[in-house]
């Protein structure tokens, strides 16, 4: 009985098979001239395959920076950090720290370059991730970590992005972050700092004013961490318009609070500006019974202003106001 001739698709599926078979030597070498360069040419074939494979996927890796870890022992902080110390205290931090310890290490590195000389030669300065640092030393952990060499500014540029992007950077680190590299000289004006991290120079501003604020307003709250942005530019108002009274002011509350005493952020702004919470009111606009005249009525520092166009009185009319005035103070 004659056997079966194969099926084309049979005689293909062998065919890849034995093309295929991988490095591994077959169980019958080949016994002719022919059969032996076939088995040659065979393997050759799937070495390169498999070159070709290995080379494209270093081609995906090529630019990507290893992960490595460190003993953060060998880590120092940057002279750039924008992390106050109160950052490294506190419930949030202390909830950092567990969530690390619990994963076995921060699960996002952080960023370091390579020190090459001075006092810290061999170690590695941090670009990024101040507190998951100072989490893992506390924890004596490794801390798990990207290194790439990189000069002043991209450090300065990397670390401002990746901060500005969590919810717990305050306006005090980042305008002491922005004012020490204007001291510093490592940019020469606001406009370009601002340029190079990609903000408006406002708002490089409105962080620098706050933390240029003299050491006695700065004290007079619990942390700096406190102040918000919107009270920057009352604060240094308060400090150009009665620089002694509102110095003296800021060091009555920080004698307080060395007394026990406790006070919110809210409380420690308003009484630097002199002002209660019913002074914060907007002006009142006060229009003339006739005419296009009118007056504004303001609470500042505990005194109340008036304030019109000299025009709009008459002698006569000015004279019956301080009349008034001179009755209703009595």
């Amino acid at each position: 009985m004659s056997q079966k001739k194969p099926s084309v698709k049979d005689r293909a599926l062998a065919a890849i098979g034995t093309a295929h078979a991988g490095v591994q030597q077959s169980q019958t070498p080949p016994r002719t001239g022919p059969g032996a360069l076939m088995a040659h040419l065979a393997k050759e074939s799937d070495a390169q395959l498999e070159n070709e494979r290995l080379r494209s996927e270093l081609r995906s890796w090529q630019g990507a920076v290893p992960v490595r870890k460190l003993d953060p022992a060998d880590v120092v902080a940057s002279q750039w950090s924008n992390r106050h110390a109160d950052s490294f205290k506190g419930a949030d931090f202390e909830a950092l720290k567990q969530e690390i310890e619990a994963s076995g290490g921060n699960v996002q590195p952080i960023k370091v370059r390579p020190i090459a000389s001075g006092q810290h030669a061999g170690k590695f300065e941090v670009v990024f991730g101040h507190r998951r640092h100072k989490a893992c030393l506390d924890l004596g952990i490794p801390v798990f970590a990207l290194v790439e060499p990189i000069d002043d500014r991209g450090l300065f540029v990397e670390m401002d992005r990746e901060n500005r992007q969590r919810a717990d950077l305050r306006p005090y680190e980042q305008g002491e972050m922005y004012r020490r590299a204007l001291t510093l000289g490592l940019f020469s004006s606001m406009r370009k700092l601002a340029e190079a991290i990609g903000v408006p120079v406002s708002q490089v501003s409105r962080a620098h004013q706050i933390a240029s604020l003299p050491a006695e307003i700065l004290s007079a709250f619990s942390s700096p961490l406190d102040i918000q942005f919107r009270w920057g530019a009352h604060l240094a108002g308060a400090i150009e318009q009665r620089p002694e009274s509102t110095l003296k002011i800021a060091l009555g509350i920080a004698a307080a609070r060395a007394e026990g005493q406790t006070f919110t952020p809210n409380e420690v702004f308003v009484r630097l500006l002199e002002i209660s919470q019913s002074e914060m009111l907007p002006s009142e606009v006060i229009k003339a019974a006739q005419g296009n005249s009118s007056a504004k009525l303001t609470r500042k520092g505990g005194k109340l202003l008036i304030e019109f166009e000299e025009k709009s009185l008459s002698a006569k009319a000015l004279a019956k106001l301080k009349t008034e005035i001179s009755r209703l103070l009595e």
